[in-house]
C-alpha cells in the first residue's frame, strides 16, 4: 500500500502532493514501482494534528480518488468521515481504510452498504492527545480483542471477512514499547484469520531506536516492514514503494526460493 497524502501536514510528506498533477504523479510512480493500492489520506492523523472539516477533506480527496480510480488504479482512502467514505465509494475507491475502525456513527452502514474493502485500525483516544500519556495493561491482547470485536461487527453487518483487513495501529496511542510489543504480537493477531495491514513507515518510534530523523529512516522502515511481514502482516503501508518491494523481493526469495 502506497502513501499518497494530499494534506499540508503530515508528519512525512505534508505539502508535497497538494498539487493534483503532482498527486496523480507520484501515485502513477508508485504503481510502478510494485504498489498494489495507493492509499490517499485528506486528514493528517499524526500525533497532535487537528480535525479537518469535512469539506475540506472531500475536496482534496474525492476528485484524486475519481481520476486514480478512473485510470484503473486500485485505490483506499483513508477517512473517518462517513460522508467521505460515501463519497470515496461513489467516485470508485476499492477500499476505506478507517483508523477509527468505523466508530463514528454512520460508519459501518456506509461500508456495509457498499462491496469495498475496510482496514480497521485501532487507536486509543484521538490524534491531537493520543501520545500524551497512553497505558494498557496487556496492549496485545486489548489491540486484539478490539480488532476482532470491530472485525465481527462488520461482519453481522454483511461485511464478508474476505473483505476485512486489520491494523494493530503502531504510533497511534502506542509507546516505543508498546509498538515493540504489537509487532512480536503480529502472529497472534494473524491467528485470528484477518488480513493484517501494518503501517511502520518512517514513524517516530523507529527515530527513537535509530536516532534518526524522518528523512532518514528509510533502512528502519524498511526493517520494520521485513519484520511485519515475517511475522505474518499481509500487506505495508510505506511511503517508499520501490525501496520496499526490492527488500520484500529479497527476503521472499530466501525464505521461498523463488
Amino acid at each position: 500500500m502506497g502513501i499518497l497524502n494530499v494534506t499540508p501536514d503530515s508528519f512525512f510528506d505534508g505539502g508535497r502532493h497538494l498539487d493534483p498533477d503532482r498527486a496523480r504523479d507520484h501515485a502513477r510512480q508508485m504503481i510502478a514501482d510494485g504498489a498494489d493500492l495507493i492509499d490517499i489520506g485528506g486528514e493528517s492523523t499524526r500525533p497532535g494534528a487537528a480535525p479537518v472539516p469535512e469539506a475540506d477533506e472531500i475536496r482534496r480527496v474525492i476528485p484524486l480518488t475519481e481520476a486514480l480510480a478512473g485510470a484503473g488504479i486500485a485505490v483506499s482512502v483513508d477517512t473517518r468521515k462517513p460522508a467521505v467514505m460515501r463519497a470515496a465509494i461513489a467516485a470508485g475507491a476499492a477500499m476505506i481504510n478507517d483508523v477509527g475502525a468505523l466508530t463514528a456513527p454512520g460508519a459501518l452502514e456506509a461500508v456495509a452498504a457498499s462491496d469495498v474493502g475496510i482496514c480497521l485500525m485501532h487507536m486509543r483516544g484521538e490524534p491531537q492527545t493520543m501520545q500524551q500519556a497512553p497505558e494498557y495493561s496487556d496492549v496485545a491482547t486489548e489491540v486484539r480483542d478490539f480488532l476482532v470485536a470491530r472485525a465481527q461487527a462488520c461482519e453481522a453487518a454483511g461485511i464478508v471477512r474476505a473483505r476485512i483487513v486489520v491494523d494493530p495501529g503502531f504510533g497511534f496511542g502506542k509507546t516505543l514499547a508498546h509498538n515493540l510489543t504489537l509487532l512480536r504480537a503480529l502472529p497472534e493477531l494473524a491467528a485470528t484469520g484477518y488480513a493484517v495491514l501494518a503501517g511502520l513507515s518512517r514513524k517516530s518510534s523507529l527515530g527513537v531506536i535509530t536516532g534518526d530523523a524522518v528523512e532518514e529512516r528509510l533502512p528502519a522502515s524498511l526493517a520494520a516492514a521485513l519484520a511485519a511481514v515475517a511475522r505474518g502482516a499481509s500487506s505495508v503501508r510505506v511511503h517508499d514503494v520501490r525501496e520496499t518491494v526490492a527488500a520484500l523481493k529479497v527476503w521472499l526469495a530466501v525464505e521461498r526460493g523463488n
